[in-house]
């Protein structure tokens, strides 16, 4: 026997799917929709959860519930990791920036093999379409490897943030690791997902050719909104080109 906020669920994802609610429409209020299904709040609750858990409604703070628009996919491009070019560069897709000066914790002083307390430049850039945000990155480098104008907002220099690829000199080297985790509280909150809604966690550490570590950077994307590429790179064996 169904629960009263699965049958809740059920109808407003029937008024959903059928066109009755459009994309990107806002619901009507919590109390409105309780009083209207004669149901308390949190059984209205509930029942939001579970279309906020199926991606078809998104609760932003201070505005209410709306219908989510179906997620458009941006390209992550493996390798010298960044958003695609031709992704970054429209219009419609936006990043917000903001940098500071941090010191490193535990985390970082491993991912940067730095002493504890370095300072580092830090890059937090968050992309959106519209009001659906896309992508979190926080990016990492030690403050004397910062490119001049970096922290200070340059226009140019924010355009290359903005792709999330912040070195202007390719490195050396680049390692990624790809994961699939649920988000984190902060993530649930800056990206909108929900808590049962997997993501795509992608860490990057960059070395220059001594070896020291340039650049490190946390990426995070909801799994629905995100694909990523990596090309491999042909190895060729020295024995069969010595033979």
């Amino acid at each position: 026997m169904s629960s009263r906020h699965h049958d809740i669920a059920d109808d407003l994802r029937h008024q959903i799917t059928t066109g009755r609610i459009k994309p990107g429409e806002r619901l009507p209020s919590e109390a409105g929709l309780a009083d209207r299904y004669k149901v308390s709040t949190v059984t209205l609750r509930s029942a939001l959860a579970v279309l906020q858990g199926e991606g078809l409604a998104e609760k932003i703070h201070g505005k209410g519930n709306f219908v989510r628009r179906p997620p458009r996919k941006i390209v992550y491009v493996g390798g010298w990791g960044m958003l695609d070019p031709w992704t970054a560069a429209e219009a419609a897709l936006r990043v917000t920036v903001r940098s500071s000066t941090v010191q490193a914790d535990e985390r970082l002083t491993t991912l940067l093999k730095v002493p504890t307390g370095s300072p580092l430049a830090e890059f937090v850039c968050v992309s959106h379409e519209g009001e659906s945000p896309h992508g979190l990155a926080r990016i990492y480098i030690p403050r004397d490897l910062a490119p001049a104008g970096m922290l200070d907002h340059e226009p140019s220099c924010c355009e290359t943030v903005a792709r999330f690829a912040v070195l202007s000199v390719p490195p050396a080297a680049v390692r990624e690791t790809v994961c699939a985790r649920p988000p984190t509280p902060d993530e649930v909150s800056t990206l909108r997902t929900h808590s049962t809604a997997p993501v795509l966690a992608i860490t990057r550490v960059a070395t220059d050719p001594t070896g020291r570590v340039v650049e490190a950077a946390l990426l995070v994307f909801p799994g629905d909104r995100i694909d990523a590429v990596f090309t491999p790179h042909h190895v060729t064996d020295e024995r069969q080109t010595q033979a």
